[in-house]
């Protein structure tokens, strides 16, 4: 890896990290300036990291007018779900032993989203839940399965700019993210990976109710 491609690599898992916090919005248009003067990077490095996030579908570059966070319709919700059905129920599935500290990094996303609700940050609770269903996938022990869901749920962190109204949705899937973490910690797997395949069918029928194009 040369130091351009790997200036351009952090700079680009800064921005994904933001889209995943919520904290750069769908449809927000990217200064190549101001984005340069935050992380110290050439033009060119800069532009490769937007090539990176640009085939990862999280930025768009439009013609004459520049570089902007994507924005999501329905079919894209729908797509993310699926894929997620498959990702993360498979996962749980392929879990043969539950490690202490899988269990608490579970638990810690879990407190996150609960803190964040009693201060009425419906944001942070989003980031908490996407933490929670990383650490869901965690638990099968396997890296390459860890970066799929990464990439996956930084484009599905999309989706909730497109929501009227997220605290109704956060506050009742915030309770269920805590009943499939108790089925895990009982030892029942099958059931926790039955738990969240319906979990993830209920909150696609709902996002999409509350989309906003």
């Amino acid at each position: 890896m040369t130091e351009s491609t790997g200036a351009a690599g952090r700079v680009a898992d800064a921005l994904r990290g933001q889209i995943a916090a919520g904290r750069l919005a769908p449809g927000s248009r990217l200064s190549e300036d101001a984005v340069r003067h935050t992380y110290g990077v050439s033009r060119s490095t800069l532009r490769e990291a937007f090539r990176l996030l640009i085939r990862e579908r999280l930025l768009v570059h439009e013609l004459s007018r520049g570089v902007f966070v994507r924005q999501l319709g329905p079919g894209d919700v729908s797509d993310l779900y699926e894929v997620r059905r498959i990702v993360e129920c498979a996962a749980l599935r392929s879990i043969t032993s539950l490690s202490l500290a899988g269990l608490r990094r579970l638990a810690a996303a879990i407190a996150d989203g609960n803190i964040a609700a009693d201060r009425g940050d419906w944001n942070a609770v989003a980031a908490a839940s996407i933490r929670f269903h990383e650490a869901l996938v965690a638990l099968a022990g396997s890296a390459r399965l860890d970066d799929i869901i990464s990439g996956v749920l930084a484009e599905f962190r999309l989706a909730y700019g497109h929501m009227k109204d997220t605290q109704v949705f956060h506050s009742a899937f915030l309770k269920r993210n805590g009943e499939i973490a108790d089925t895990l910690r009982s030892g029942d797997i099958e059931g926790a990976a039955d738990m969240l395949h319906g979990y993830l069918m209920d909150a696609e029928q709902e996002l999409l109710r509350n989309f906003v194009a």
